[in-house]
Order: C-alpha cells, then structure tokens, then sequence
C-alpha cells in the first residue's frame, strides 16, 4: 500500500520468517555459529531460547537457508503441542518425500521408530545429514514428548549420532528441560537470544530498510531512539511499530518519520 511511496520494491517490516531480513547481530552471529558447530560437528542436541519476538523462528529458517538440501534432510516442526505419537507422524511425514502409511497399526509410535531409524540410515548412507528442529518447545506440556525426543538420540552407531536434535523456545525451556535431568544431559550446546540494545535497534531497522529498497534511512535519529523506548529492542515489536509509523507517514504525506509522528503511531501499536 505504501512502498511505492517510499520508494520500496517491498514491506521491510513484516514478521514473517524470511531468511533475507535477518539482521546479524553479535547475539544472532553466536547463535546461529552455535548451531552450525552442533550440527556439523556431530553433537547430538543443541537449544536456542529466547525472549518472545526476538527472532527464534527467523534464524531458524537462515539456518536452514544456509545449511542447503544438497547435504542435509530437515523436519522444522513448528507445533509441537501434540502427542508423542503425532509429533512422531509429524517428523517422518517432515523427513520422508513419501506419504504415510494408511494402516492405523503402521501408525503407531513402534513402526513410526522403525521408520525413523530406516530414513536415518538411509540419508547417512545417500551422504546426508539428518537434523530435526522443533519450535516453540517450550509450549510442550506432556514431558512424555520430551522423553520421547530424548530416546531418539539413542538412534546413533557407535562413533556418531544419527542426527541432530536442536530445541527452539522461550526462556521457560530452560527451566523444563533442567527438570528432566537425563535430556539436560544430552544438550551439548547452548545459546539465547535477548532484545536489541540501542545501537542494534537502529541497525536492525536500516537492514531491513535496505532489503526492502531503501539506501538511506525514512526514521530521524530522535525517532529510532524512541522506537527502542517503545518497543524494548524486541524485533517483533520493532517490525510493528515501524510498519505503523511507514503506514502513517504515509497517510499524512510526510518525507521523513521524526519524533513527533512517531509518538502518533506510538499511540495505535499501545
């Protein structure tokens, strides 16, 4: 509706998972370093926690941007509120071009492992690494789902894992986790995502500026300093107060986004 206006091929600030609007942070940097070290070096699990809106799911999808289907079959689960067996359907149904069986007797968790256990074996014998990410696993309530994900890390021969285990969530993963001693056991590696300080904040918004279009930034100094009061630095927040201020600015025929239309969007994002 806008971007002509601003001179835009696009809308910089959706929040959606698009891996071309991650902005590489120190934070992001480690992290998705982390990940790629748990991966390629065979370490059996790894999380990433992180505040609500920072950019879990996004750098997930980067991760797989980067990781390339040449050498690696993945299963990006992104609702894991389901039962052990579902979740099960879910990553064969993920990892495997083929549809599932019909038979209900083919369905349940027994031959779901058989599967699971062949799919693994064949990708390491096609030359390609199996990783399976589950998303939002905080939001996991039953911990038979979490004893299930663990025993899977028992698929492994003698010398590696079969594959890579990586839990994506909120902060409260943690905790879960720590209460279930022997899955805490088998996550090598760890990192967490918090909200963009100052100068990231207005970084984060020229990045996506740029992707979208624009070489020169539509938000004064004032009004960047007010969009990280407002919003925290948390980048889902940013991506909605900014699309806002873009929407309002326009409405209003406006060249730049200063302090004062700020504070107008400011009192709808509220």
């Amino acid at each position: 509706m806008y971007e002509e206006y601003w001179e835009l091929r696009e809308k910089p600030f959706r929040n959606t998972p698009d891996p071309r609007f991650l902005y590489h942070s120190s934070q992001h940097e480690d992290a998705l370093m982390k990940l790629i070290y748990t991966i390629n070096e065979g370490m059996g699990a790894g999380m990433m926690t992180g505040v609500f809106g920072c950019g879990k799911t996004l750098l997930g999808r980067a991760l797989l941007k980067d990781l390339g289907p040449e050498k690696y079959k993945v299963a990006f689960i992104t609702n894991p509120v389901v039962s052990s067996t579902e979740l099960l359907r879910a990553i064969v149904r993920n990892l495997k071009a083929a549809s599932l069986p019909t038979k209900q007797t083919e369905l349940l968790a027994d031959p779901l492992l058989e599967n699971l256990n062949e799919i693994f074996m064949n990708n390491l014998r096609d030359g390609k690494e199996t990783v399976i990410i589950i998303d939002e696993a905080h939001s996991i309530q039953d911990e038979k789902i979490f004893e299930e994900l663990r025993l899977l890390l028992n698929f492994q021969l003698e010398d590696r894992f079969l594959f890579t285990l990586l839990l994506f969530g909120q902060p409260e993963l943690k905790e879960k986790v720590a209460n279930l001693k022997q899955l805490e056991q088998r996550i090598a590696i760890r990192c967490h995502l918090d909200r963009l300080n100052e100068e990231d904040t207005e970084k984060y918004i020229l990045h996506r500026l740029k992707v979208a279009g624009k070489a020169e930034s539509i938000f004064t100094k004032e009004a960047i300093k007010l969009i990280f009061e407002q919003t925290g630095g948390i980048p889902r927040r940013i991506n909605h107060l900014c699309d806002l201020c873009l929407l309002t600015g326009y409405g209003k025929r406006v060249k730049e986004i200063d302090e004062k239309l700020l504070k107008e969007a400011a009192e709808k994002f509220a």
